[in-house]
């Protein structure tokens, strides 16, 4: 208990130390939330062995070792504080109570459980629901030897493997973790992608209550509906299944090739959908905001440029931006990583044909034969880009369960984010005025073309392209 007490006292030194002009009151109330951070997570962390509150998309290859180490630490800390507190003492009741001056209630059982935090759902003095996220107990002690055990058994590994080449799994979880540890580092980071993309009105992300938030608990606007995956409640709440895959890939392609600031953890868990009963419309909440990737400029633009490449079915531009993205000769390879499509397709032309089930179950059996490739191009390629094919795998997988994958939209909604991306960066370079005008008037005329090509899409798939097609074959014969 003096250890949890001792980190509960720096969080609150933390949070004084912020400066940020906040009434005495507020921050007594967030004091309050940082200790009750061990005694929640102690006395409900039992949940995290439930399969109903564990998540089993949240552990990648990196998150494994992690779970376990954690878990082990969680056991440990709740056997520790309930011997030190028992049920029903002076004690006990004093720390309970302090959740009764936060919150009007609290449900002990929570929403969601992970390797690093849970989430608890509550209701303020004030009435606000709100959604309490508090980290694991000793999680953030126990994160450098977690990172240590890795490093050690991949040097182990790739002693016996030699041609095992995932050191940089290690280099990626120092850099990642302290930053998911943070959570006030996850409220900036929603804040800024909230501002980011206030132009998309489809989209929710929770406001943060800065006043009751330290690095450890988060407090924010509690958020519900159904996971981005659940085809089945979409149909059962009238939501347009297309609309809400095409309204993802809009949020994504303006996250990685306009912005350069991309959410990368969009697993069906911290993305859900929700119809507005008010308007009718269909909204797509975004959560979870602790993993972030930051693109440079350069690697930006040489992405953009590959996958208009790839769109296109240019095959000489493929080659080059995938070298200038650390390819080299393995650039076959890459563009099907990127795709997840057969190399004959991807010479054909990616938004020809959706994905076949003989090619899909191609793809499976390449990937375990070029494994030894693959890793060599892991290693080779930017960092930047190893979550970005993580999220690539994420979105492809809601495609997938929803039926919409390989959609023709989603794959204009790229093309148009490259050409804005690529026609800004081009005017930031230009310091010729009529050179300017020139690469904006060229950037009008390609958004102009995709928007006539998705209108011919649209009619050629709806009743009126048909009677339209059927009207101009009647007039053909006649003619004749």
């Amino acid at each position: 208990m003096c250890e949890a007490e001792g980190e509960q006292a720096a969080g609150a030194r933390e949070l004084k130390c912020r400066g940020t002009g906040r009434a005495q009151g507020s921050s007594v109330m967030a004091r309050r939330a940082l200790k009750l951070a061990s005694l929640v997570a102690a006395t409900s962390g039992i949940y995290l062995y439930g399969n109903k509150f564990l998540d089993p998309n949240d552990f990648g290859v990196v998150r494994v070792g992690r779970a376990i180490a954690t878990t082990a630490v969680i056991t440990y800390d709740y056997l520790t504080s309930l011997r030190s507190v028992p049920y029903g003492s002076e004690e006990y009741d004093f720390l309970k109570s302090q959740i009764k001056e936060l919150f009007v209630s609290f449900e002990d059982t929570p929403l969601g459980a992970a390797s690093l935090a849970q989430v608890h759902k509550a209701v303020l003095q004030d009435g606000r629901t709100v959604a309490v996220k508090i980290q694991h107990p000793k999680v953030q002690a126990q994160s450098s030897k977690d990172i240590l055990l890795m490093e050690v058994l991949l040097l182990v590994v790739k002693q016996i493997f030699p041609d095992f080449e995932f050191m940089w799994l290690v280099e990626e979880a120092k850099k990642n973790l302290p930053l998911e540890l943070d959570f006030l580092n996850e409220g900036r980071n929603a804040e800024k992608v909230a501002h980011m993309l206030r132009n998309f009105d489809f989209l929710k992300v929770p406001r943060i209550y800065w006043e009751l938030s330290t690095r450890r608990v988060l407090l924010m606007e509690f958020m519900e509906g159904g996971q981005v995956n659940d085809r089945a409640y979409m149909e059962r709440n009238g939501i347009n299944v297309n609309e809400i895959s095409r309204n993802l890939g809009k949020l994504y392609s303006e996250m990685i090739f306009v912005n350069g600031f991309v959410h990368c953890d969009p697993h069906p868990g911290n993305v859900l959908v929700k119809k507005c009963p008010a308007s009718g419309k269909a909204h797509i909440i975004l959560l979870d905001h602790g993993l972030y990737q930051v693109l440079s400029e350069s690697f930006r633009m040489d992405y953009c440029r590959l996958w208009q490449a790839l769109i296109k079915a240019d095959m000489k531009r493929v080659q080059k931006y995938s070298r200038r993205l650390g390819a080299g000769d393995l650039y076959p390879l890459f563009a099907c990583m990127l795709t997840a499509r057969s190399w004959e397709s991807v010479n054909r032309g990616i938004d020809r044909s959706p994905v076949s089930a003989t090619e899909d179950v191609e793809i499976r059996s390449n990937a375990a034969a070029y494994l030894p490739q693959i890793t060599q191009l892991l290693n080779n390629v930017p960092r930047q880009m190893l979550l970005l094919l993580k999220t690539n795998d994420l979105l492809r997988g809601i495609e997938s369960a929803l039926h919409t994958r390989a959609n023709a939209s989603s794959f204009l909604n790229m093309s148009r984010c490259c050409i804005r991306a690529v026609s800004t960066y081009q005017r930031s370079k230009s310091h010729s005025l009529y050179r300017r005008a020139q690469i904006s008037l060229t950037e009008a005329l390609s958004l102009w073309q995709i928007n006539l090509y998705e209108l011919f899409l649209w009619l050629k798939g709806s009743q009126l392209g048909n009677w339209v097609i059927a009207l101009l074959s009647r007039m053909h014969h006649s003619t004749y």
